[in-house]
């Protein structure tokens, strides 16, 4: 008799086990359907630039500069070249993405700006995930999408 309780005990252990298991795959996957999380930019030739935290509040997206990668004077670089309220802040931790919301339509998030910290121009933006949102194509352009350029940001795990 103890033997079959024991078997009852690990099939309902193991029932468990599955169901927790395709709950924490479900949140993971909910989690990559949204560009909100943190980003690794990637340079052209393939070095790590950045990462960027994207959070969300009310429908809108904002991206902040989390980290600063590769460059010994990160901590304290300033947007001595931007035109607003972002002149002379520190880059960790500013603002270079805002006002990005989700088109029902395309999927894409649009009708956002981005700044380039290094110049201080900010430009229109537009994003989309791609490869189950593990990626992340970020479209900055000057007044149309087609004077632009895109990059491939890569989510942070």
């Amino acid at each position: 008799m103890k033997a079959i309780s024991n078997a009852a005990s690990w099939r309902r252990l193991f029932v468990a086990a599955v169901l927790l298991g395709n709950a924490l795959f479900a949140m993971a996957a909910a989690d990559m359907a949204t560009p909100a999380g943190v980003w690794r930019i990637v340079d052209e030739t393939g070095d790590p630039k950045a990462l960027i935290t994207i959070t969300e509040k009310n429908g809108e997206y904002v991206g902040s500069l989390t980290k600063s990668l590769g460059r010994s004077d990160a901590l304290e670089r300033r947007c001595n070249d931007c035109t607003d309220w972002r002149k002379g802040k520190k880059l960790q931790g500013l603002e270079i993405i805002r006002g990005l919301r989700k088109d029902p339509e395309s999927g894409e998030y649009i009708g956002g700006k981005i700044l380039d910290p290094d110049s201080g121009s900010e430009y229109g933006c537009k994003i989309r995930l791609v490869d189950g949102g593990r990626k992340l194509e970020v479209r900055g352009y000057l007044g149309v999408t087609l004077l632009g350029r895109t990059q491939t940001w890569i989510r942070e795990q």
